[in-house]
């Protein structure tokens, strides 16, 4: 899970986003129980995540949460472009734009990674594995112990970096599509994500197989995991946010409706084949419950998702998605192979998700909110020297007195 943009920094006169803050957190939940029901551990010693006992229990839970890690990612990575697409602002310098995405997501990232390594990664992490993560680089190497190393749910980070990297490249272009093409832009970039597995299909080594999925490790970093092929998502949420502020959203296709074909796509997810379970199965309906979710918000239209609660956990949810490596993985692993019966199971996965929102919160509160504070904005003042006034000009002589423009932060 991606850091999430500023969605209540809307320029003036473009409403807030409260609603698509509390469906954040839903997709951060949708990623932690993929983790929970993980039957082999990314980290080592690569121990079992699922802790029921019963095999019938842990096969099902595992095999109905196994596609919604995937639906998650997905869907803040449609949200991110959205969100920022909706929030930018006509003629931010880049250097401001960047030093505010760079401060949301480093300094968590940073603490996560110093925990990481002391509890676990130092110990088992290559150089090229922990280094290239601290700078989230790691997701440009094809190996699983780079791609993957330290704290494993980062290395979606890799793509949001790209992603604010791209975005003041991307923004003016996107703004300069007229809308009556934003429609058949959009369905470019859905084709996109489709062309990424037909790539990583045909033309990317299919050998040696992967030891827990049905491709080789090659194919799956390709498809899922390389930051570039991603990119389709992203722009796609620009297109989205677009198409909502230009009133082109087809009102027929509400929340309701939306939900229902997120449903179709989650499902679907089993039947293709595996690479399109990544993206392309729930793709289309990831971007209309996003839009949907965001005109109700536009025409002030109140909802349990807008409600402070939800808007609190989606406000941590980044944290929370990020400490799950630690309270999921690691945790896990103290208790080493051994598996619970189905009350209890359930029970060590309410611990977990304790310990998880604690994390997020945590971070949230005393890393995130104090750095953006802090280092987020310039704190160079400047200040412009008052102009002379001219002979006739002068206070005094029938207009009003030249002030300098207040000092810029």
């Amino acid at each position: 899970m991606p850091a999430p943009a500023p969605i209540s920094a809307a320029p003036k006169g473009r409403p807030r986003l409260p609603s698509l803050t509390g469906l954040r957190f839903l997709a951060a939940l949708m990623v932690f129980f993929f983790h929970t029901g993980l039957s082999n551990s990314p980290i080592p010693p690569n121990r079992p995540i699922n802790p029921f006992a019963d095999e019938g229990v842990a096969h099902a839970y595992e095999w109905l949460f196994v596609k919604a890690g995937y639906l998650g990612v997905s869907f803040f990575f449609v949200l991110s472009g959205f969100v920022l697409a909706w929030a930018a602002k006509p003629g931010e310098r880049t250097t401001a734009f960047l030093r505010r995405r760079l401060m949301k997501i480093f300094p968590n990232h940073l603490v996560v990674w110093v925990l990481a390594m002391v509890l676990f990664a130092g110990a088992v992490a290559p150089t090229a594995g922990w280094l290239s993560n601290l700078f989230l680089l790691h997701t440009f190497f094809p190996q699983p112990e780079i791609n993957l190393s330290v704290n494993p749910p980062t290395w979606s980070l890799g793509s949001e970096l790209l992603f604010y990297m791209a975005f003041p490249l991307i923004i003016g272009p996107v703004r300069r599509i007229a809308e009556r093409r934003l429609w058949f832009w959009s369905a470019l970039m859905v084709a996109g994500t489709i062309a990424v597995q037909l790539v990583s299909t045909y033309l990317v080594p299919a050998t040696p197989k992967s030891a827990i999925t049905p491709v080789s490790d090659t194919q799956f970093w390709f498809g899922y995991l390389f930051p570039p092929g991603r990119l389709f998502e992203f722009v796609l949420g620009m297109l989205l946010a677009r198409i909502v502020l230009a009133g082109r959203w087809p009102r027929a296709l509400g929340v309701l409706p939306s939900l229902a074909l997120t449903a179709a796509g989650y499902a679907a997810a089993w039947y293709v084949p595996f690479q399109y379970s990544f993206v392309a199965a729930t793709i289309v309906p990831i971007g209309a419950l996003i839009s949907a979710v965001a005109v109700t918000d536009v025409e002030g239209r109140g909802g349990w998702l807008r409600s402070r609660v939800m808007v609190f956990l989606g406000e941590i949810s980044f944290g929370f998605y990020l400490c799950q490596g630690i309270a999921i993985f690691w945790l896990r692993s103290l208790f080493e192979d051994t598996r619970f019966s189905t009350p209890t199971g359930f029970l060590v996965i309410l611990g977990f998700l304790a310990v998880t929102l604690l994390g997020g919160w945590l971070l949230h509160t005393f890393v995130e909110q104090p750095a953006m504070r802090r280092w987020s904005r310039s704190r160079r003042r400047v200040t412009l020297p008052a102009p002379r006034p001219a002979a006739d000009d002068a206070p005094g002589a029938g207009r009003e007195p030249v002030h300098a423009p207040p000092a810029v932060r």
